[in-house]
C-alpha cells in the first residue's frame, strides 16, 4: 500500500484522509495541536463546552453527500436538529428581526420589511436556487488546476448565468430596496470573504443556502461533526498522530522524501498538507508554488475576535445566533477590506448555544460566543481586545435590558495572535481567502505543487474556498484527484 501523510486535522484534512483510506493508502494523519479538528477544536471548562471556531451549520446536503460517499450517514454521528428562528438580526435595541425556518413565513418577513417585496422575494430566491445547484453540485467539485475544465459549452453558458461576473451588491438592490434587508441579504458575504461589491452574484447561493435550506445545529455542538468524522476515518484506517508539529519537508529529485515533526520523520509516498497554504510552502525551501509577493497580494477574508463566556444566569431576548446590526454595515466592511484598522463602530455576532443545547452549560446558565469580524494582520494586545469586549458587552446589555457583565464566571478571549500561534495562519487569518472573481475556482491557490509530483494542498486557502462544506469538498476533490493520478 502506498504511504499517505495528510497534515492537520481539520475539515479538510480529515475529508482528504477518509478518502484516500478508502481508495487503498495507508494514511497518517499529523496534528499540530493536542486535539483533534483544526478550527472545529473544542475545550470544556468548569461544566461550559465551547466550541473554538465554526458555529454555523449551513448546506446539510453537502454533509450529507460527504458521508455518503463512505456509506454513511450523519444521523449515525450526531443529533441534528433545525433552528427557528434560524438567527435574529438586531438594528438597535428596539428593533429586531427573526428570519423564521418555515419559507413561506420568510417571505411575509420580507414583505413586511419592504412591503411589495413578495414577487421579487420568489424571482431572487428563484435564481439563487439555480446558483446554488450549479455552483455548489457542480462548479465547486472540480479540481480547477487549468481554466480548461471549465471550457465546455454548457458550463461557459452556465457561468454567464450564475452572474459570476457581476457585483452582488448590485445584483441584490435589482430586487430590493429597503436598507435593513439589503444588510440580512450581505450579511453572509462579510463575514466570509469581501465586502458585497467586489463578491461575484454568484454568492447569492449563500443566501438559498442559509434561507432555504436552513440552519441546523448538531446537539452537543460543532466539534461532534470532527468527532463522527474521526470515527469513520478510524473504520477506514486512518491512524492520527497529535502534538506532531511539521518542522520540515524534504525534497528531491521532484518529490517529497520525507517529513520531519517534532516528533519524527515519516517517509511517504505522497503528502496532502490541510495546514495553512503558505506556512506549508514556508516548508519546501525552493519548492514552493507562491512567494511571499504572490501572498501578499492576495486579499484575506476577515480575522476574528472572540471571547467564550460563561455566565451564572440566563440572557434574555437571545436567540442561538444574533447578529449585532446595530451600527455602519458600510463603514465596518470598508474598515476590514479597503481600510484595514481596528472597527471605530463593530458589528458582530452573538452566539448563545445553550438556548438549544442544555449539554453546553451547567443548568440555569448560558454559554455565549462573542464575534467581532477583523482585517487580518492587526495589531493584537490584551487592552485593545478588553476594549472591544467592553463595547460589545454594553451593547448586549443595552439590547437584553439587564446585567450580564457581573454574571460571568469563565471569560477567555482569542484573536490574530493565537490563529497564528495554533494554525499558523497567513496573517492571523480567520476565514482564509477573500470570496472575489480573482481568487475564484482555477485563480485560487492550485491543489496540486507544480514542482513536487507527490505534494498536494486542501483547505480554505485552496479550491474551492473558506467555510466548513468547502473544506468537506476540498478534502474529498484533492483525494479523487490522487487516486486517479497515482
Amino acid at each position: 500500500m502506498k504511504k499517505a501523510v495528510v497534515i492537520g486535522s481539520g475539515f479538510a484534512g480529515i475529508a482528504a484522509a477518509t478518502k484516500l483510506a478508502s481508495e487503498g493508502f495507508e494514511v497518517i494523519v499529523l496534528e499540530k495541536n493536542k486535539q483533534l479538528g483544526g478550527r472545529a477544536r473544542v475545550f470544556e471548562v468548569d461544566g461550559f463546552k465551547f466550541d473554538m471556531g465554526p458555529s454555523w451549520y449551513w448546506m446539510p446536503d453537502v454533509f450529507e453527500r460527504y458521508f455518503a460517499e463512505f456509506g454513511k450517514k450523519p444521523s449515525e454521528y450526531y443529533n441534528l436538529v433545525r433552528l427557528d428562528p434560524s438567527y435574529k438580526v438586531i438594528f438597535s435595541a428596539e428593533e429586531e428581526v427573526n428570519l423564521p425556518a418555515n419559507f413561506n413565513d420568510l417571505k411575509q418577513t420580507f414583505e413586511t420589511l419592504e412591503p411589495g417585496s413578495g414577487d421579487n422575494f420568489e424571482a431572487f430566491f428563484k435564481e439563487a436556487k439555480y446558483k446554488y445547484e450549479v455552483g455548489m453540485g457542480e462548479f465547486v467539485w472540480k479540481p480547477s488546476l487549468s481554466i480548461k475544465e471549465f471550457l465546455d459549452i454548457r458550463l461557459l453558458s452556465k457561468a454567464i448565468s450564475l452572474d459570476l461576473f457581476a457585483s452582488f451588491s448590485k445584483h441584490l438592490r435589482k430586487f430590493f430596496k429597503n436598507p435593513k434587508l439589503l444588510k440580512i441579504m450581505e450579511f453572509p458575504v462579510l463575514f466570509l470573504g469581501a465586502t458585497p461589491k467586489d463578491t461575484p452574484a454568484l454568492y447569492s447561493l449563500m443566501n438559498y443556502a442559509e434561507m432555504a435550506l436552513g440552519t441546523w445545529y448538531p446537539m452537543g455542538g460543532m466539534h461532534e461533526i470532527i468527532k463522527g468524522m474521526v470515527n469513520l476515518a478510524e473504520d477506514k484506517g486512518v491512524k492520527f498522530l497529535v502534538n506532531q508539529e511539521v518542522m520540515e519537508i524534504v525534497a528531491k529529485d521532484g518529490s517529497v522524501k520525507k517529513i520531519i515533526t517534532n516528533e519524527g520523520v515519516y517517509y511517504p509516498d505522497l503528502v496532502v498538507s490541510g495546514a495553512d497554504y503558505e506556512h506549508t510552502e514556508s516548508l519546501l525551501s525552493d519548492n514552493r508554488n507562491y512567494g511571499k509577493k504572490y501572498w501578499d497580494k492576495r486579499l484575506m477574508a476577515p480575522s476574528s475576535l472572540l471571547y467564550y463566556i460563561g455566565v451564572n444566569r440566563k440572557i434574555d431576548k437571545l436567540v442561538h445566533h444574533n447578529l449585532f446590526f446595530d451600527e455602519d454595515f458600510a463603514l465596518h466592511a470598508e474598515e476590514i477590506y479597503t481600510n484595514p484598522k481596528w472597527p471605530t463602530k463593530p458589528l458582530f455576532y452573538a452566539s448563545a448555544p445553550s438556548k438549544t443545547d442544555d449539554s453546553v452549560a451547567p443548568e440555569g446558565y448560558e454559554n455565549l460566543f462573542l464575534l467581532i469580524p477583523i482585517a487580518p494582520d492587526l495589531e493584537d494586545k490584551e487592552e485593545i481586545r478588553e476594549k472591544y469586549f467592553e463595547i460589545m458587552i454594553q451593547r448586549l446589555e443595552k439590547y437584553v435590558g439587564h446585567n450580564v457583565k457581573d454574571h460571568i464566571v469563565f471569560k477567555k478571549s482569542y484573536a490574530v495572535n493565537d490563529f497564528k500561534a495554533d494554525y499558523h495562519a497567513f496573517k492571523g487569518n480567520a476565514y482564509g481567502l477573500a470570496n472575489t472573481l480573482f481568487q475564484t475556482a482555477f485563480l485560487k491557490p492550485a491543489l496540486k505543487n507544480k514542482k513536487l509530483d507527490n505534494m498536494y494542498y486542501t483547505g480554505q486557502l485552496s479550491v474551492p474556498g473558506p467555510g466548513v462544506p468547502p473544506a468537506l469538498i476540498s478534502g474529498l476533490v484533492v483525494g479523487d484527484y490522487i487516486s486517479k493520478n497515482h
